[in-house]
């Protein structure tokens, strides 16, 4: 299968780039900064993209990322920083990724997971409850035989070693997994999974 992966030079997108091309399938590695330019933040590269790659049969986004700003601090533009991308860059994937996929072909998007306790950590909460409820409402609505899905992983430990923490986080091999699984397993639709 041919595989689009957004965000393909982040920690997870590498992951599960690597991954899906083990199990023999052809993957397009996207990025802003990679050889094939994306950004989901303008949908202008999307259908850019789709138009230049015909043939992409499922797509997964493994990019997007939020702020961690305190719900009484910062600006409200600090706050909502990641709006754009983490939340809205992907619905739009899905939005424009539709009209390109065969029949049965999927998208798998990016929640998360962070501990509440987490000072700053409001703002992903807040994007990643709505990606997750998103995803189980457009299920229902998509065409075609269609599926989304989102992989909802937590800390990630090769991010938490970049970080100085040694310890804790789950191997970025191992929440590609749970990317694999929403490609291959045609029964999964509006489910997030959580690695």
């Amino acid at each position: 299968m041919k595989i689009l992966v957004v965000g393909a030079t982040g920690t997870i997108g590498a992951a599960v780039s690597s991954a899906l091309t083990a199990r023999g399938h052809t993957v397009l590695a996207a990025s802003r900064s990679g050889e094939v330019g994306v950004d989901v933040e303008q949908p202008a590269t999307l259908d850019a993209l789709f138009a230049a790659e015909p043939g992409i049969e499922h797509v997964v986004c493994c990019a997007g990322s939020g702020s961690l700003v305190p719900v009484d601090g910062g600006s409200d533009e600090e706050f909502t920083q990641g709006l754009q991308g983490k939340l809205l860059g992907q619905v739009f994937l899905l939005r424009h990724a539709i009209p390109h996929l065969p029949d049965g072909g999927s998208v798998t998007l990016t929640a998360g997971r962070i501990p509440e306790t987490l000072r700053g950590g409001a703002f992903g909460v807040l994007t990643n409850a709505g990606l997750e409820a998103f995803v189980a409402a457009a299920a229902r609505e998509l065409p075609r035989g269609l599926r989304v899905n989102a992989v909802s992983p937590g800390w990630v430990r090769e991010t938490l070693a970049a970080l100085g923490e040694p310890e804790g986080g789950t191997p970025a091999a191992d929440v590609a997994r749970s990317y694999v699984e929403s490609v291959e397993n045609a029964d999964l639709n509006g489910r997030t999974l959580t690695p």
